[in-house]
């Protein structure tokens, strides 16, 4: 079963070459697309001279509209979603969240951070639910990628939710010392510590929508 990833970026000219090194480089996925979601930067440039799919939204849509467009542009029956700001990603991790789905041993991987950074591992130990790194049946995705499918951050709760409601098979795959830039690191305290409030107020929102 070939696999498609799908990477949403906004402004990540910095880190996504580590991302795009280690999913390259594993045989099975046979399409990838990043989707430069109203990058200001070098972000789609950089995509390209991977040679891999790039299409770029002209305005900052949001990570859950971007991971719908590329979902719709995409076509294996297996989808791997990962974020593009990933440190210490190997093409060895990437493996370990699709392989469980191939062997039709599970129907969804949460990948969770394990030994990178104190930080990033506490948040994905109280709330693995959260990350952007899973890999996931496309039949189940197209289930749900109707109007309900949220344009922000609150993505990765409606997939968790769906899978719950659907009873699911999910396993969590650690992450051995991979971490993620966080967003007071990319973009300065202040605009960082507003962008994570919209982050969870987008979280919030979804956790209350019926």
């Amino acid at each position: 079963m070939n696999v498609t990833a799908i990477i949403p970026a906004y402004n990540e000219e910095q880190y996504i070459g580590e991302v795009l090194s280690a999913v390259c480089s594993v045989d099975v996925i046979k399409e990838i697309i990043v989707i430069s979601d109203g990058s200001t930067d070098n972000t789609a440039g950089i995509a390209r001279a991977f040679k891999v799919d790039v299409i770029e939204l002209e305005r900052n849509c949001g990570k859950g509209f971007a991971m719908k467009v590329g979902l719709y542009n995409a076509h294996s029956p297996i989808i791997l979603f990962l974020d593009a700001d990933l440190k210490g990603i190997k093409s060895y991790h990437v493996e370990n969240l699709i392989i469980p789905i191939q062997l039709d041993i599970v129907d969804m991987t949460l990948g969770v951070f394990h030994g990178g950074r104190s930080t990033t591992d506490l948040a994905q130990k109280i709330t693995p639910f959260l990350t952007g790194q899973r890999a996931i049946k496309k039949s189940i995705l197209d289930d749900v990628k109707g109007n309900n499918w949220p344009d922000g951050f609150g993505i990765e709760l409606m997939l968790t939710k769906k899978a719950s409601e659907k009873q699911l098979r999910i396993l969590k795959v650690p992450l051995d010392n991979v971490s993620h830039v966080m967003k007071e690191e990319k973009m300065g305290i202040s605009k960082g510590l507003m962008a994570r409030f919209k982050m969870y107020w987008e979280i919030a929102k979804e956790f209350n929508r019926n």
